[in-house]
């Protein structure tokens, strides 16, 4: 019925703007050609061209395509399609930087109802923004652009996100709810991330519902608050804040460890994204996270395990973390992986890491890790794995001699280290070149 409806509608809006012009044609050659032309004349030719722009402005922003959009889909102030549809107080939805700018103006009424407003809390519309996201893709339309700066928060930002940190004191459906917002709105909003290095209070605030050892009393609550604390681990100001703190880092630690697997797996991501500072390498390293982040690894589930592999890579990449990793037995986990042909490009990158550590090294040897890797250097089409495979090889060859002989198998059967020594990467050739070709 809707698409009928544009088919009907347009015909006669392009009737109506042609008739407009061909007047507005008149009107502009009588002021072009007659000097004592009437006043009147002007302010006509204006009116059309004011209605003209008024036709225009509507069918770019209400037709897709020959597609109405519905109309609670836009913005009643823009007239276009809403990227980021809020609630004001009066219950009308309106795209977010346009009421947000009427309210910086000190406008106190609400546009439609022109009711006054009782305060300028805006309330996200997940509800619309699902609908429109949807009924975009369903059609293959291009969504909405942000039209302001996403890291620009508001007083009523503040306000709001302070509001929601004091259900985390209240009841437990409270609690929840809030949780709940928390989770939504640091993912799609990175003004509320930043607004969390801005305030002592936000983080204590955050957590006091999560009790140490306890915190999958509610696992639901858990699982919304490990996410927001992973989304909001993503704003580059958060990540000292929030390693320094000493309670977040324990507490993705035993979320890693126990909790829905999506908490496990968020925790994992958060642990990960607050790794890519160095000093919280260390951090996380000494507060225990290796063994569970090796113990989900080993579990196998396939989206935790992607962030379990990545976190434990960044760890590694400090020393201290390394011994840590051989000790908790992330070789044995790691090698079995790779040989069930799971995560192998991350997993190789860690193992080669971890070849500085000569407890690894000789672990690697006893796992049956050279026939594994020559397989890979053989097979893969990847330059990144073979290079690795390469170096990894190399290092275990010169710690035990002994294990040439599976190279030299190889070799004359196949001669892939030599083809690798001819065609691989600068480093695969140094590290295939440097493997020891005998045994005495």
């Amino acid at each position: 019925m809707a698409e009928a409806g544009v088919l009907e509608t347009m015909p006669r809006t392009m009737t109506k703007e042609t008739e407009l012009k061909k007047e507005l044609e008149k009107l502009v050659k009588t002021i072009l050609v007659e000097e004592d032309y009437r006043v009147e004349v002007t302010d006509e030719a204006m009116r059309i061209l004011s209605v003209l722009k008024e036709l225009k402005f509507k069918k770019s922003s209400k037709v897709v395509d020959n597609t109405v959009i519905p109309a609670e889909f836009i913005c009643p102030i823009s007239k276009k399609i809403m990227n980021d549809p809020v609630v004001l107080a009066t219950g009308q939805t309106y795209d977010r930087p346009f009421i947000q700018r009427l309210l910086n103006e000190g406008h106190r009424t609400c546009p439609q109802t022109q009711k006054v407003i009782s305060h300028t809390f805006l309330t996200p519309n997940h509800l619309v923004q699902e609908m429109i996201s949807k009924w975009c893709m369903e059609r293959g339309i291009e969504l909405p652009k942000p039209l302001v700066d996403n890291d620009v928060h508001t007083d009523a930002d503040r306000v709001y996100l302070k509001s929601l940190l004091e259900k985390m004191s209240s009841s437990l459906s409270d609690k929840k709810e809030a949780a709940k917002e928390l989770r939504l709105i640091t993912k799609r909003k990175p003004s509320f991330r930043a607004l969390f290095s801005d305030s002592t209070d936000a983080i204590p605030q955050l957590l006091n519902p999560l009790s140490p050892g306890r915190a999958n009393t509610h696992p639901d609550l858990q699982e919304d608050l490990i996410t927001t604390i992973f989304n909001l681990s993503i704003h580059e100001n958060n990540k000292q804040l929030f390693a320094e703190n000493p309670h977040v880092i324990p507490l993705l630690v035993e979320s890693v460890r126990s909790g829905t697997i999506e908490t496990r797996r968020n925790a994992a991501a958060a642990l990960f994204s607050l790794s890519s500072l160095d000093s919280n390498k260390l951090i996380i390293g000494k507060a225990g996270a290796l063994k569970p982040l090796i113990g989900l690894l080993e579990e196998g589930h396939p989206p935790a395990m992607k962030d379990a592999a990545l976190a434990i890579f960044n760890l590694c990449l400090v020393h201290e973390n390394r011994v840590r990793a051989v000790q908790e037995g992330a070789v044995r986990v790691i090698l079995k992986k790779i040989m069930d042909c799971i995560l192998v490009d991350e997993l190789l990158a860690t193992l080669a890491i971890l070849t500085s550590q000569q407890e690894a090294v000789q672990e690697m040897g006893l796992l049956g890790a050279v026939p594994c890797l020559i397989d890979i250097i053989r097979e893969s089409s990847s330059e990144r794995n073979k290079e690795n495979c390469a170096a990894i090889l190399h290092t275990i060859c010169l710690n035990d001699r002994t294990k040439w002989r599976a190279v030299m198998e190889e070799e004359k059967a196949n001669a892939t280290l030599s083809i690798l020594a001819e065609h691989g990467t600068s480093r695969a050739k140094r590290k295939a070149n440097g493997i020891p070709q005998d045994t005495e």
